[in-house]
């Protein structure tokens, strides 16, 4: 039985029918059960208990209890206020989605925040769907309270409604939630300006021209002047959404003032924020984003080269006296200076500055400057290249950190167009002996993914005679990643320098590995074999990867033995295509008969694939 409908049209909980609390007892017991893991599964199982109550159960008996059940674990509680909305359909519809705000609306003022996040989104959601009447009705008052709370936790939360709100609502309600999130955006407590701050460029989308002047610049203005640098250093992003609403025009006289206090502010962490988005500032200051100007042409177009005050302004980041912001500022060199359109300005302002950073004495700000530093190349042009930065590549391919040059390397095709790689080869080769010989895999392996590259700035002459021997080596390194990423390489290598050179230079080579001593290189052999012949043409497969297999398929080591046929199953389809089937069956059918359960296990399975039959399982 069930009471009277309560005053918001949502039927009232159960009584105490035990026929409804025995069903209901049955169906949502895990959602009690003691155990974390179990409650966060009964969680995912929601859908499932409301379609086995349907829909008028679910209303009136399943939302109650999931009300009466908020007094959870943060992990249950994110769990659940992001599964709500799933229950909109299982509710009726959406002209009952309503009746799983108030749920939401507690969850909104939690402690966590990750599940007030959760819980904002999950509102987000239903506010797009309910009727349109129910905005006024249910989702207005609910943000009025939120906003209107006691505790900073349920004003954070009400921030993150405004941008899902605002664009369902008329004009009238659109003057009140402006008021509304000003009034947080100027709220006493830290946490909830940063979080107006924070989702001020999604609401900054939905307004006007003529409301974003009237209503945001005083607050990004007041929210640039805080107290707090945790405040001040969301300005930025909202700065960079005013520009892309406003005029050029407005945002040089309106908002650039403020924009230029927080490039010199004197938290560290707002230079960084301001130097880490240093691009995209520069682009909105020098009117290269915003909307278009009018047809009638009456607004001043927008410029082509960066604002002269945002040279010395970038100088000073990139000489902060902060290791993380000199870094960010590096990690724009080639954006920004592409902007400036004049290499002689870039010359005489930025390269000083580069001198030094090369020689920072943090290793992070080296490798930023190395991720980017070849990027001023095509800007300066091949004498300026070679004048001004080829000793600063020279000296970071020496550089101690391992990831200064690989971040240099990485960017080598650069270099290599604007000046050629005949100047840096005989410096290139030491840094690159160093990495592929580094003491962490991870630099070695790092190393490996850049000798594709390598090859085709070095040419096929250079390689051979260079870099050959280690990419050799590689295939017999102690570590089992290094040498599975030296066969990838292999197979890279030979799609870059062709057929030809893999028949002559490269597997003459691993065709000797498969009488090496070290059981390591005979099964990297193998390994090798397999990853080429997928790449190379069938004669070569024939005469060379096939025969090396059927050789190392009689090896003393099992484990090689086993991975032969292994090896031979996964080529099914190429040999196939190449009709290259005759040698191979009879491999396979003489390790059918290995003394090794193995061996015998995975020929006999790539004999059946072979014949088209199920193989059997392990």
């Amino acid at each position: 039985m069930f009471a009277d409908p309560s005053p918001d049209g949502r039927p009232a909980a159960a009584t105490a029918d035990p026929a409804n609390l025995v069903s209901i007892a049955l169906a949502m017991d895990e959602l009690k059960h003691e155990d974390l893991a179990n409650r966060l599964a009964a969680i995912q199982r929601l859908p499932t208990i409301a379609l086995v109550l349907g829909p008028e159960r679910t209303r009136s008996e399943l939302i109650p209890f999931l009300e009466d059940s908020l007094d959870d674990e943060d992990d249950v509680l994110r769990a659940l206020a992001t599964e709500l909305p799933t229950l909109i359909d299982s509710l009726g519809g959406v002209e009952h989605a309503h009746l799983l705000l108030p749920a939401l609306e507690t969850l909104a003022a939690a402690e966590e925040i990750t599940v007030r996040d959760a819980a904002v989104a999950s509102i987000g959601k239903i506010a797009k769907v309910v009727p349109a009447d129910h905005i006024a009705t249910r989702v207005m008052p609910l943000v009025r309270r939120l906003a209107g709370g006691e505790w900073f936790t349920s004003k954070t939360s009400a921030c993150g409604l405004f941008e899902f709100v605002y664009p369902l609502v008329g004009d009238d309600a659109h003057t009140e939630l402006r008021q509304l999130f000003a009034q947080l955006a100027r709220d006493s407590t830290p946490m909830v300006r940063r979080a107006a701050a924070t989702h001020m460029p999604a609401l900054i989308k939905c307004l006007t021209p003529e409301e974003l002047v009237s209503d945001m610049i005083p607050l990004f203005q007041f929210l640039a002047a805080d107290e707090q640098d945790s405040v001040r250093l969301l300005t930025v992003p909202v700065f960079l959404a005013l520009s892309d609403a406003l005029h050029p025009d407005t945002t040089k006289t309106q908002l650039v003032p403020t924009l230029m206090q927080l490039i010199v502010d004197k938290s560290w962490r707002v230079r960084y924020m301001a130097a880490n988005h240093y691009l995209a500032v520069a682009k909105a200051v020098s009117g290269m984003s915003g909307p278009p100007a009018p047809a009638d042409g009456d607004d001043v177009a927008m410029t082509d080269a960066v604002d002269p005050q945002l040279m010395p302004a970038y100088v000073a980041l990139l000489r902060d006296v902060e290791a993380e912001v000199r870094g960010a500022a590096a990690s724009q060199l080639p954006g920004f200076c592409a902007l400036v359109q004049d290499p002689a300005a870039v010359l005489e302002t930025v390269v000083p500055c580069l001198t030094d950073l090369v020689m920072d004495g943090n290793q992070h700000v080296r490798a930023a400057v190395a991720q980017q530093i070849s990027g001023l190349a095509p800007i300066l042009g091949k004498d300026a290249t070679i004048e001004h930065l080829l000793n600063l590549f020279l000296q970071l391919l020496k550089d101690d950190f391992s990831e200064v040059r690989l971040n240099l390397i990485s960017k080598l095709e650069h270099i290599n167009a604007a000046i050629g790689i005949d100047l840096l080869a005989q410096s290139l080769l030491p840094a690159i002996i160093e990495l592929a010989e580094d003491k962490q895999w991870r630099t070695r392996g790092a190393m490996i993914e850049y000798m594709p590259l390598l090859a085709q700035q070095l040419g096929v002459d250079f390689f051979n005679e260079k870099l050959g021997p280690l990419a050799m080596a590689w295939l017999g390194d102690p570590v089992f990643a290094i040498r599975e990423a030296a066969c990838t390489n292999m197979r890279q290598l030979a799609e870059v320098f062709g057929p030809e050179w893999a028949r002559t230079s490269l597997l003459p080579q691993v065709v000797a590995m498969a009488d090496h001593s070290n059981y390591l290189y005979r099964m990297t052999t193998v390994l090798a074999m397999a990853t080429l012949a997928r790449v190379l043409p069938e004669d070569l497969v024939r005469d060379e990867v096939l025969p090396t297999l059927a050789k190392l398929a009689r090896d003393a080591i099992p484990n090689i033995r086993f991975n032969v046929a292994k090896a031979l199953e996964g080529l099914l389809n190429p040999l196939k295509s190449a009709d290259l089937t005759g040698p191979v069956l009879p491999v396979l059918e003489e390790m059918t008969s290995d003394a090794d359960a193995d061996v015998r296990f995975f020929a006999t399975r790539a004999l059946l694939a072979f014949h088209g039959e199920a193989a059997p399982s392990a």
